[in-house]
C-alpha cells in the first residue's frame, strides 16, 4: 500500500454498498478511518458537521447529485479535498467536476492503491504539507519525524495525546477542528464514557500557552478548537 499521512478522517459518499463494503474492506487496518453516506443529502449533512481530511465523492447520488454536492460545499467556504468518483469518463463530465472545486477524479472501476495515493497527495497539498517533516505556526515547531515540539525556540515536552491533538491543529490552521474530529483520533476504536478530551486540552495549554505571554490554542464554544499564531 501506499505509505499514507498518520491517520485521515475520510468521508465516502457512494450509493453502492458494493463498491462502498469494498473500499471499506481496503482501508480496514489503515490509518484512513471512513465515514459513509449512501446519499448526497446525508453527505452533505456529514461534511457540514465534521472535520474531514478528504472527502471521496460518487457523481450519480440519490438526494443531492455530487456535483451539487461539491458546489454547495465550495460555495459554503468548505475547502476540504474533493475526489469525485464516477462511471462517467468523458471530458466535459471531469471538466465540470473539476471547475466547480474538485481536486481530484477518477472513473470506476478503479484500482484501490491509487485511491489511496490520490487520498494521500490530495490530503497533502491541501494541508501544505507536501512531504515536508516538519510543521509551523507562527512561533510554534512541530518535527513530525523527532516528534520535538518547539515555541519560541523552547523545547515543549508533550505527551502522546498532546502531540496527536497539537499536530492535528496545527495541521488545519488557521481553521479550527471539532471535538468529534479531535476525539476520533485519540479514540479511534471507541470512545470514552467521560469527557476526557477537555482534560488533554487543559494539559496542553499547560505545556503550549502557560509558560508564554500569550495563548495559541482557543476553545470555539460548542464547535471545537483551533490554533492561532
Amino acid at each position: 500500500m501506499t505509505e499514507t499521512i498518520e491517520h485521515m478522517n475520510v468521508l465516502l459518499v457512494e450509493d453502492s454498498k458494493q463498491v462502498a463494503d469494498v473500499i471499506y474492506e481496503y482501508f480496514e487496518d489503515t490509518e484512513i478511518e471512513l465515514d459513509y453516506a449512501a446519499t448526497g443529502t446525508r453527505g452533505l449533512t456529514l461534511a457540514q458537521q465534521n472535520s474531514y481530511q478528504c472527502i471521496i465523492l460518487d457523481i450519480m447520488l440519490p438526494g443531492i447529485d455530487g456535483l451539487t454536492l461539491c458546489k454547495t460545499l465550495r460555495d459554503a467556504g468548505n475547502n476540504c479535498p474533493i475526489i469525485m468518483l464516477t462511471a462517467r469518463d468523458t471530458n466535459q463530465d471531469m471538466l465540470e467536476g473539476l471547475n466547480i472545486g474538485a481536486d481530484d477524479y477518477i472513473v470506476k472501476p478503479f484500482d484501490l492503491e491509487l485511491l489511496e495515493a490520490r487520498i494521500t497527495a490530495v490530503v497533502r497539498r491541501s494541508s501544505g504539507l507536501g512531504f515536508k517533516n516538519s510543521l509551523t505556526v507562527g512561533e510554534l515547531s512541530i518535527d513530525l519525524k523527532s516528534h520535538c515540539v518547539t515555541r519560541q525556540g523552547k523545547r515543549v515536552s508533550l505527551n502522546p495525546s498532546g502531540f496527536k491533538i497539537l499536530k492535528l491543529l496545527c495541521e488545519h490552521h488557521p481553521n479550527l477542528v471539532t471535538r468529534e474530529a479531535i476525539e476520533s483520533v485519540l479514540w479511534p476504536d471507541e470512545l470514552p464514557d467521560q469527557d476526557i478530551l477537555r482534560k488533554h486540552i487543559y494539559q496542553l495549554r499547560s505545556k503550549i500557552d502557560k509558560p508564554f505571554d500569550r495563548e495559541m490554542i482557543i476553545t470555539v464554544p460548542k464547535q471545537g478548537y483551533k490554533i492561532e499564531q
